[in-house]
């Protein structure tokens, strides 16, 4: 990956800088949709039985519908967390935890993963969790608890497929780590304005580093970002980071160069979804480069439905009666439940939308990957104020933010709890598919869709918007993938039927 050259962004615990440039996903011209824009055998492992009688009670972070597969390596015993101090953390990271980020208790997916990160030999993990289930919490937390204050070298470092996934990251690591005063320092393209040569920057001396893969390339060839005191390796978005058509290559360089430089580095790749080739790769590559074991956590594919968002399909007669639906029935009714995303696939889409909704006198804000970064981040500031109700976009926020996601770069203050100004419902403009093969639906997409709706286990509503065959096709073929029957809002004019769906959505 070619990242422009990096900043100085060093922090304590304090602050987190916010340089430009980023890379894209999902998120191409109408002209473009043949080709996306992009970069360029599992051992026999034994079931570890999880016991979810001792995870406690449902909390706003533990989904109820998270059932969890986990695959153990090994004779280390595993016993799941019911509480943080189960983990012997320190006690600044406790306060951390129950000061800054206000957790009760670990999330069903903190319960079982934690000890598989925390627990020595500290064995590498491969991981799958919903957006909003709590995986952040899981890397960030186990690269402090790695960290030894007392060293003034790199000990951790998490690698993210775009700017602003960085970021979010970097926050919730200045608040989790608030107590330890452990450094960290942001490793991503460069503002041109504070632009530092690297070979006039000084060696990195900060002990948690979060970046983007080119810029820690450029720092790890000019021999600026030192190896030989890694403890631990996060990939977060790891199915985009290790996929083909992501950053595999520059991914595959930096755990080379940790395992040469490090080879007990622990390593943890987690993502909310992985395919088949990916997750296969995942596997080989982890065992080839790192030559051990290691343990593997996966939410079961029947349960990627979030059953905490009602999801409804809407048969419109053209594409005008799709901008109608939006504006008779979704906003009009939006209005009083809270604040709404809609998704469509490209940026001709996105501006056109957009054009028609402020015609009619809606205000929306649009934001998509060809907008200069500091347009993109007045928009989503605006958003994150509740300036705006209305947010158009491509799937640059369906995988670009994760997972996450729009959680921290939304709402500073209350993460992890609710979001001032909800995101409760989201529409699907246009159905994702994809793009080598336009009648396939692109099912890790929808589903990061769908995850904008209802997180951390909230009620939420999406609207699926169809209009001719192929719209049928497709949502024919999510419906299978996921085991589910999506209900109809018909006729779909209908407000009384709109009013209902929302309803039995609970948001109304």
């Amino acid at each position: 990956m070619a990242d422009n050259e990096s900043a100085t962004a060093s922090t304590t615990a304090e602050k987190a800088s916010k340089p430009t440039e980023t890379k894209r996903w999902a998120d191409v011209a109408e002209e473009e949709q043949d080709v996306a824009e992009a970069s360029s055998t599992e051992p026999k492992l034994d079931s570890l039985a999880i016991d979810d009688s001792k995870l406690g009670h449902s909390t706003l972070t533990d989904p109820d519908d998270s059932s969890i597969e986990a695959v153990t390596s090994g004779d280390t015993p595993y016993t799941s967390a019911t509480r943080f101090e189960d983990l012997n953390l320190s006690r600044e990271l406790l306060e951390g935890l129950y000061v800054e980020m206000k957790f009760e208790k670990p999330s069903k997916i903190q319960a079982i993963s934690l000890p598989m990160i925390l627990t020595p030999p500290n064995k590498n993990l491969i991981a799958q969790a919903h957006n909003g289930s709590g995986k952040t919490t899981c890397f960030v937390l186990g690269m402090l608890s790695r960290v030894d204050p007392k060293l003034t070298a790199p000990q951790a470092l998490c690698i993210c497929p775009t700017r602003e996934l960085a970021i979010q990251n970097m926050e919730v690591l200045l608040k989790m780590g608030k107590f330890t005063g452990i450094t960290s320092e942001l490793a991503i393209p460069s503002d041109p304005a504070n632009y530092i040569p690297i070979q006039k920057r000084p060696p990195i001396t900060a002990q948690v580093i979060i970046g983007t893969p080119g810029t820690i390339c450029k720092w790890m060839l000019a021999k600026k970002l030192g190896m030989s005191q890694m403890k631990i390796l996060v990939f977060d978005e790891a199915d985009h980071m290790l996929a083909e058509s992501g950053f595999r290559d520059d991914s595959v360089k930096i755990m080379k160069a940790i395992a040469k430089a490090n080879f007990s580095c622990q390593v943890l790749l987690f993502s909310a979804t992985f395919d088949d080739a990916v997750r296969a790769f995942v596997s080989k590559i982890v065992e080839e480069i790192f030559v051990r074991d290691y343990n593997q956590m996966f939410v079961k594919k029947e349960e990627l439905s979030l059953e905490s968002v009602k999801q409804y399909k809407v048969h419109c007669p053209d594409e005008l009666s799709k901008i109608m639906v939006i504006k008779d029935r979704i906003l009009e009714l939006g209005e009083k439940v809270g604040q709404t995303i809609i998704f469509v696939r490209s940026r001709n889409s996105a501006a056109m939308l957009h054009k028609s909704l402020v015609s009619l006198g809606y205000e929306v804000t649009t934001i998509q990957g060809a907008l200069k970064q500091e347009d993109r981040d007045k928009i989503i500031k605006e958003f994150k104020e509740g300036l705006t109700h209305v947010l158009i976009s491509t799937d640059l926020l369906a995988r670009g933010f994760d997972q996450k996601q729009l959680c921290v770069y939304l709402n500073v203050d209350l993460y992890p709890l609710l979001w001032l100004h909800h995101i409760l419902m989201v529409v699907n403009f246009d159905l994702p598919v994809r793009y080598d093969r336009p009648t396939e639906p692109d099912y890790e997409v929808y589903l990061h869709r769908v995850g904008r709706a209802g997180r951390f286990g909230r009620k939420g509503a999406v609207f699926n918007l169809l209009y001719d065959d192929r719209d049928d096709l497709i949502m024919g073929k999510i419906e299978k993938y996921f085991n589910a029957q999506i209900a109809e809002v018909a006729p779909w004019n209908s407000e009384k039927e709109f009013e209902v769906a929302l309803e039995n959505a609970g948001l109304l």
